[in-house]
């Protein structure tokens, strides 16, 4: 396990225990974008280069919880309440641009808001997002 994630899994799984965070907490239906979201084109351009950044900050920010190949099976998943998103799935991969960066940017229960990363960073991980189509 690479330290840097494997504080996270500790953190998740010690917030989840001392909390008693139970699945009721985030019991909240299927996790839709808001209609506005839909159409928000994705600004930066698909290349190899940012293919691979996102995959590095996909690394550093993602794995904990979404996994190593974007399954939603990261060694934190089996401490929440609610499984990840598995990024390879037709559900994920059927979304557009702007919903997928929606959810990253405001997160939702276990999932938390990615606004510290910057705006060309999220963009770039919908690009790697679609990489991991099945």
């Amino acid at each position: 396990m690479n330290a840097r994630w494997g504080a996270s899994v500790v953190g998740v799984a010690a917030a989840v225990a001392v909390l008693g965070l139970g699945a009721g907490v985030w019991a909240q239906g299927k996790w839709v974008a808001p209609p506005e979201a839909k159409n928000l084109k994705n600004p930066i351009a698909r290349s190899d280069k940012v293919i691979a950044d996102a995959k590095k900050t996909a690394e550093a920010n993602c794995v904990a919880c979404h996994g190593a190949k974007g399954a939603g099976d990261g060694p934190a998943a089996a401490a929440l309440p609610v499984k990840p998103a598995n990024w390879t799935s037709p559900a994920v991969q059927g979304e557009s641009d702007g919903e997928i960066f929606w959810k990253i940017t405001n997160g939702r229960g276990p999932m938390p808001p990615w606004k510290h990363l910057s705006e060309k960073d999220r963009w770039a991980l919908v690009h790697y997002i679609r990489t991991l189509k099945k």
